[in-house]
């Protein structure tokens, strides 16, 4: 056969494997359905254990590499899940940023759990209401957001995802108002502080509140004409608010960073990174000697901050960010050995990195 004839087998093949994917994952969605019906979490890590130890071992039998049989069945699985409709738990109203992106991560069927507050969030999980958590740990104009860093360090959640979001902000106001009526601002205070320059031309008070989406929610319920709220498109389509100005935030390169939280990190992907808090000894080279185990074994860091311990004054704990997962040979001798130099060493998780 020649190279035409064997292409066009390859195109047969694949139609087939695209048709057999569509049936998986219709009764996948029916699955879903079912145990929605009967209360059943869509999350079901035994059975996620038992499909790839199945298809490894078909993979064996038919010479095929089990390692990228597993990656395929993976995403496979991943988009299953997102059909039956993961629920997640956010802080903030239904149009936060923080529920856009745990739409982007698990898919347009995540069942939203909304909390007012990032503690009611972990604990949410924590105690079995919801298997996942979103929640912003970092923005690229603003810094890190430390109350989440800080509940991670008490917390026994892991990260097992993350993901990334352009964040583009509008002015959201009632109907019939516009840039000349507006004498209030509502909004969570990154968003106030990413649009410094925008509303300094408004002359106007700026308010903090809590979120974005929930400032949308309060300046409708109470038709206060004369404010308007900073918020995601998305905000003001669900609440049937009106957009005065878009895309007001000072800088376009405005991204926040989530993590996903679960009672169990992900097993390696290949492409994974690994977030630790650990904190020192006072003695003088002792942080050169803990980076230097990660250093001398070739571990790429991408996140390195300080935050005060809250048990001591100038103490600090570390957070750290390195490409690689804790299972690594090399990433698991590196933590090891920082072991030995930390008066403790907490793994946060590890996960696949943000595509």
């Amino acid at each position: 056969m020649n190279l035409e004839g064997l292409r066009k087998k390859i195109d047969e093949i694949d139609a087939r494997i695209v048709e057999l994917i569509g049936e998986r994952q219709s009764i996948s969605e029916r699955i879903g359905r079912g145990k929605k019906e009967t209360s059943k979490r869509i999350e079901d890590r035994e059975r996620e254990l038992a499909v790839l130890k199945n298809v490894r071992s078909m993979a064996r039998d038919k010479n095929i590499s089990p390692s990228d049989i597993e990656n395929i069945y993976r995403q496979i699985i991943d988009a299953s899940k997102k059909i039956q409709g993961v629920a997640v738990a956010f802080q903030g109203e239904p149009g936060a940023y923080t529920e856009e992106a745990a739409l982007r991560f698990f898919g347009k069927s995540t069942e939203g759990h909304p909390y007012e507050s990032l503690d009611e969030v972990f604990e949410a999980v924590e105690v079995g209401d919801v298997p996942f958590a979103m929640v912003p740990v970092e923005n690229s104009l603003e810094g890190s957001i430390t109350r989440a860093y800080d509940l991670l360090l008490d917390s026994p959640l892991m990260v097992c995802g993350e993901t990334e979001l352009r964040i583009s902000h509008c002015l959201i106001a009632n109907a019939g108002a516009g840039l000349d009526t507006i004498k209030t601002v509502y909004s969570h205070p990154q968003a106030l502080g990413q649009c410094r320059s925008f509303l300094g031309h408004l002359n106007c008070e700026l308010i903090p509140a809590s979120d974005t989406a929930g400032s949308v929610r309060m300046i409708k319920e109470q038709r206060l004409l004369d404010s308007a709220a900073i918020a995601g498109a998305g905000a003001a389509e669900i609440y049937g608010m009106k957009i005065i100005a878009r895309e007001i935030e000072d800088n376009p390169h405005n991204f926040t960073r989530f993590f996903v939280l679960s009672k169990e990190d992900s097993p390696p992907t290949g492409n994974d990174k690994t977030s630790i808090v650990f904190s020192l000894k006072h003695k003088p080279g002792a942080l050169y000697d803990c980076l230097r185990e990660f250093a001398s074994r070739e571990i790429n860091l991408t996140k390195l901050e300080s935050r005060p311990t809250r048990h001591q004054p100038w103490e600090y704990n570390f957070y750290m960010d390195f490409s690689g997962h804790r299972e690594e040979k090399g990433i698991s001798e590196a933590l090891k050995s920082l072991e030995e130099h930390a008066v403790f060493v907490k793994i946060l998780g590890s996960y696949p990195k943000a595509r």
